[in-house]
């Protein structure tokens, strides 16, 4: 399980919202750039930079990913508890950042990771594991 982030050289978030017009530590031409939800967020799909598969996705404000491009390991902000956290500080299940990417609408982040153990909370390896839904199938015309 991931828990907030404890490290001294970084601000601590004292429950506080994230602000979607706030201007943050990042570069102003990156932070224009996004575009958040209506809870000043932007989604971040999680994948891993060796095999490509699909880890996990979470949520970051502009602190997150500020902490996430500068320090090597991924933080996100976490919308149920409203802090952030450090994937893997409790558990070991660390994410080790290889690339950031912000897609072309800037509503997305691709943050390819060296995964340590289980992305999932649950303990599986991917936040997708045994939980397929029934879907039909589309081929490609010959």
């Amino acid at each position: 399980m991931s828990t907030t982030t404890n490290s001294p050289s970084l601000p601590q978030p004292s429950g506080e919202k994230p602000a979607a017009t706030a201007p943050g530590p990042l570069p102003q031409e990156l932070a224009d750039r996004l575009k958040r939800d209506e809870a000043g967020l932007v989604a971040a799909i999680i994948q891993q930079f060796d095999s490509g598969e699909v880890l996990m996705l979470g949520w970051m404000d502009e602190e997150a990913l500020h902490r996430t491009l500068t320090t090597g390991r991924v933080t996100f902000f976490s919308r149920s508890r409203q802090e952030y956290w450090r994937k893997g500080d409790t558990s070991g299940h660390v994410q080790y950042v290889k690339s950031v990417a912000l897609d072309c609408d800037g509503d997305a982040l691709l943050v390819r990771v060296d995964q340590v153990g289980a992305a999932c909370h649950t303990g599986t390896r991917t936040c997708f594991d045994g939980r397929e839904l029934a879907a039909v199938a589309g081929n490609r015309p010959a």
